[in-house]
């Protein structure tokens, strides 16, 4: 058997890391995607418990995105990637320039798009695939600062649902996890009005961990997760109950 290799997204910090960490345990070949910052995606490579190494990955520029998955091909057969690269820009929608909302639009979603398109080929050759996006809560429930940042992962969830139904009889997978409230550098970035917000969404009344999306993702990336498809599984600490 080839070796079966996963790709992720902002894989270098926050759910990125122990989504790359997860999967490297569960037997995949992880290439830890990365935009901008080498040294943080080469240590997610190094402590990683399986085989795992850091790649350029910007997922606006469809080049970088060929590379990654042509890497992909020259170690074994692409079996997995993580949508999970993202940025939130965050302010009133009275306040948001269109320039700060294309981007997160660019980021967020276009960059799934651009992925998972180019990973398709392989995976319909290998009759296998496992596509996972990183969404949010607030894509369900909304969050005010927010519009851009949940028009993109909401976003995400009609893009996954529709190619659930593309390639569901080819063996490949389409779904998305989406996180409540995790404290990540990217988090950390939000103003103390919009973090007690998505605080007290949780009826667990505390933040969500990294490793427990990454659980997630890891099941919704196994052979185990065959017959599901196009759903989307809230770890949110039942904020969206």
């Amino acid at each position: 058997m080839t070796t079966r290799i996963a790709i992720v997204s902002g894989g270098s910090g926050g759910i990125g890391a122990a989504t790359c960490h997860a999967l490297s345990a569960g037997g995949y070949h992880v290439l830890v995607g990365y935009g901008g910052n080498a040294e943080a995606a080469a240590r997610v490579a190094e402590d990683a418990p399986g085989d795992a190494e850091p790649i350029h990955l910007d997922v606006t520029d469809e080049a970088s995105v060929t590379a990654a998955v042509a890497r992909a091909g020259e170690l074994g057969t692409l079996g997995a990637i993580v949508n999970n690269a993202g940025v939130a820009d965050d302010d009133l929608l009275m306040r948001l320039d269109p320039a700060r909302f294309d981007r997160t639009i660019e980021v967020n979603l276009r960059g799934a798009y651009l992925l998972s398109r180019a990973a398709l080929r392989p995976m319909l050759r290998a009759r296998f695939g496992r596509i996972v996006s990183v969404a949010s809560i607030v894509a369900l429930r909304g969050n005010a600062g927010q519009t851009a940042y949940a028009a993109s992962k909401a976003g995400l969830i009609g893009f996954t649902k529709s190619l659930a139904r593309e390639v569901a009889r080819k063996g490949i997978t389409a779904n998305v996890v989406a996180p409540g409230f995790v404290a990540t550098a990217m988090t950390d970035a939000l103003g103390e009005d919009a973090r007690a917000a998505l605080l007290d969404m949780a009826p667990t009344g505390r933040a969500v961990e990294a490793e427990e999306v990454a659980g997630a993702i890891a099941y919704l990336a196994s052979e185990a997760a065959g017959s599901t498809t196009g759903t989307v599984l809230p770890v949110d600490g039942g904020a969206g109950i």
